[in-house]
């Protein structure tokens, strides 16, 4: 036997939270809230609760594309992309998606310093990362841009180091979203 009903999306439980009185929809946040780390996350990040908004952000690319080798721990360039695009969903101010792929470019170069790396898949992150920053630094006040494209040149300086064409593929990004 077949269910024919179709799955339930968002302008069904809409119609539902409409319903809701203030106590009710508050107790549906708390029990988000205490369900999922990931919630708690948002919320703090979203209402400013933290002084520190992109810590929790940064811990987890930074845990993600330079992980504890020793400890055997994996490396996944989504899991850390993902800490971005949460951070866009929750808060999503210029300025951190700027600090946010730009910390990530950083990251993945402490890791290809501290050892080398045969995955073309990370370097093509890496690289897609270092033009999505380019962009990021655009949007940002411009005496503000400064200082986070100095990280960058830092970071294509370091990848003359590395090879798998990742110093030419820099140097076309900033050639074409680079400051003028």
């Amino acid at each position: 036997m077949t269910d024919s009903r179709k799955k339930p999306g968002w302008s069904d439980l809409k119609r539902r939270l409409a319903d809701l009185d203030r106590p009710a929809l508050l107790g549906l946040i708390q029990d988000l809230y205490a369900a999922d780390r990931k919630n708690q996350l948002f919320l703090h990040a979203r209402f400013a609760l933290v002084e520190d908004m992109l810590g929790p952000y940064k811990a987890v690319i930074s845990r993600w594309v330079f992980p504890d080798v020793m400890g055997k721990q994996d490396i996944s360039v989504s899991k850390a992309k993902k800490a971005i695009s949460d951070y866009k969903r929750a808060v999503g101010h210029p300025e951190g998606v700027a600090e946010l792929t730009v910390f990530y470019c950083e990251s993945c170069t402490d890791m290809l310093n501290f050892c080398s790396m045969d995955d073309e898949g990370y370097y093509d992150a890496l690289i897609r990362m270092f033009g999505q920053a380019l962009k990021a630094i655009e949007k940002v006040e411009p005496d503000q841009r400064k200082a986070l494209v100095d990280r960058l040149e830092r970071v294509r300086h370091e990848a003359r180091n590395w090879g798998w064409g990742v110093s030419d593929a820099m140097d076309d990004l900033m050639g074409e979203y680079g400051p003028a």
